[in-house]
Order: C-alpha cells, then sequence, then structure tokens
C-alpha cells in the first residue's frame, strides 16, 4: 500500500502524517507513507483543501486532520 499525505507542510500536514504512521503501526498493514509538499504535484489530486491523504492513487480524505482510529478505518 502506497500512503501519501499531500500538504505544503504545515502543522495540520505533520500532524496527519503522524497519525497515518501511528495508524501503519498499530494496524500492521505493509505500507509506504510519502509526503507530497510540491504544488503541481498536489494539483494533479485535484483537491480543493489540504492535508489531503491518498491511498494506493485514490484521493480519501481532504482538509481534515484524521484520527488514528479514522485512517485505520481507511485501510
Amino acid at each position: 500500500m502506497i500512503i501519501k499525505v499531500l500538504g505544503p507542510g504545515c502543522d495540520k500536514c505533520q500532524s496527519l502524517e503522524k497519525s497515518i504512521n501511528a495508524a501503519v503501526k498499530e494496524a500492521g498493514v505493509a505500507a509506504i507513507v510519502e509526503k507530497v509538499e510540491d504544488r503541481n504535484e498536489i494539483e494533479k489530486y485535484k483537491v480543493k483543501s489540504t492535508p489531503a491523504l491518498v491511498i494506493d492513487e485514490k484521493v480519501v480524505s481532504a482538509g481534515r486532520q484524521l484520527s488514528v482510529q479514522e485512517v485505520k478505518s481507511l485501510f
């Protein structure tokens, strides 16, 4: 599984990345977590707000800071 956090590196983006890493560890799933900060790359996903969460190239959340439990439910 490839998980991407889309965002400019703000506090909310960093918090989402921490929740994702914790969720991956708790769930015991094999995943690669990537941070995408490049504006042009983010625009390719057509998200209107960040942070955004992409799992296997599908946008599953945008503009929300998710809890560890919420992230795990998306796996």
